[in-house]
This record gives structure tokens, sequence and C-alpha cells, in this order.
């Protein structure tokens, strides 16, 4: 691995905890709308409208909101109360208002890492959500660039790894993601890690068998230190 010059890392769930919050506010929108749908049949309706919205609002806490309300709509056939749209977007807000939990490990890693590599933020989401985790996460000062890309493919990791005018074989992705941080990048020649979160969004579960030589799944952020300090 002595060609990686660039290592790029995704910020929810691989740095600091986010799908959980996702978790808990479907878990209470759901609620809200128990006296007009079971709360699965609730869920599998959300996940549509959210899929169905993807191409239009892309990722994050926002978009999310937007597909609540609409599926709110949809649930209860535009009968809905004003009332439980507010407490839909009191829902959307709350998550907003999460505190930023850095999972254990990961300031020390970058700090460590920084000494020898260029590292990048390369994460997906509300570019203003974004940068407020990363303000509040305290790790903005260890990142050479900050990439909020509207989705995680092959051509989007191309236009970033021009940008920071490096070679394919020079990066190296982290994240929680096989299906958005390991695939796209192993297939343009990269380096990519797997880290595994213990929940995981059902849009970026994915099952795989990967013998690639380039490809490594890390039970925590901190093994990087094994291959690459």
């Amino acid at each position: 691995m002595d060609s990686i010059k660039v290592i790029a890392f995704d910020a929810d769930d691989t740095l600091w905890v986010n799908e959980p919050f996702f978790r808990e506010a479907e878990d209470a929108f759901c609620g809200l709308l128990e006296e007009y749908l079971p709360v699965h049949s609730t869920t599998r309706e959300l996940f549509a409208v959210e899929m169905r919205n993807l191409p239009l609002y892309g990722y994050g806490i926002k978009a999310f909101t937007l597909s609540m309300i609409e599926t709110l709509g949809r649930v209860t056939d535009g009968r809905a109360h004003f009332k439980l749209v507010e407490r839909t977007l009191a829902i959307g807000r709350d998550m907003l208002e999460k505190p930023v939990e850095v999972l254990d490990g990961v300031e020390d890693t970058l700090r460590q890492l920084a000494r020898s590599h260029r590292l990048v933020l390369a994460t997906k989401g509300d570019l203003l959500d974004q940068e407020r985790k990363l303000e509040k996460s305290g790790l903005a000062r260890y990142f050479h660039h900050i990439e909020v890309m509207s989705d995680k493919r092959e051509v989007n990791y191309r236009k970033l790894i021009a940008h920071l005018d490096c070679s394919p074989e020079q990066f190296m992705m982290v994240g929680n993601s096989v299906k958005s941080d390991v695939i796209p990048v192993l297939e343009l020649g990269g380096y990519a890690v797997h880290v595994p979160f213990h929940t995981t969004w059902i849009h970026e579960e994915a099952t795989y068998e990967l013998a690639n030589p380039k490809f490594l799944r890390a039970e925590k952020l901190t093994e990087l230190l094994n291959h690459l300090s």
C-alpha cells in the first residue's frame, strides 16, 4: 500500500453516529400514523417514497423530512390534520439538532494518518447539515479537502480523484457502506476499506464476495493504522 497518497473517509456512521437517528425518527413518524396504517406498512410506504424521491431530493435529513410529509399525505389520503404535518416537521427539525457523536478512536486515527497522507472527507447528504456536523465534530482540521457528493458512483469518484490530482492507485476510500464506499472505488482500480456499522440503511445494504487484493475489511477504524502507519 505504499502507493496510497490520499485517504478519503465517509462521514455518517464511519466518523460519527447517524443512522440510529434516522431509525428513531422513522419509528416516531410511523407511530403518528398507527390509526391509519400498521407501523410496518407505513415503513414500507416511506421507503418506497424515499426511493422515488432520491433523484430529485438526494440524501440527507431534509430529503427524508420531505418524504415523510409526502408519505403522510399518501397514508391518510390527504385527510391528515395539519397538526400531524407540524409534528412530522418537528421530527425532522429534531434530527437536525442532534449532537454529533464521534465514534471511538476516530480522532486519534485521523491525527496519525494526517502525518503521512492527504486526508479527504467524501460523503453524501445535505451540504449545510454535513458542514454543521463536521464543525461540531472538531475533525475538520485533519482534512485536506471536503467533498459532499450528490451520489457515490464510479463517475462521482472519478471526478473526485481527478480534482485531487491523483490516480486511482493512489486513492483509498474508507466507509461503512459496501455499495457506496467500496464497490465503485474498486471498479476504478482504487483501494477500499469497509468498516461496518451496527445499523445500516436498507438502501445501502449489499451482499458481496470480494477477493480483490485492494479490499480490506476492518472491524474498527483504528485497524487502519496497522496497514498504513
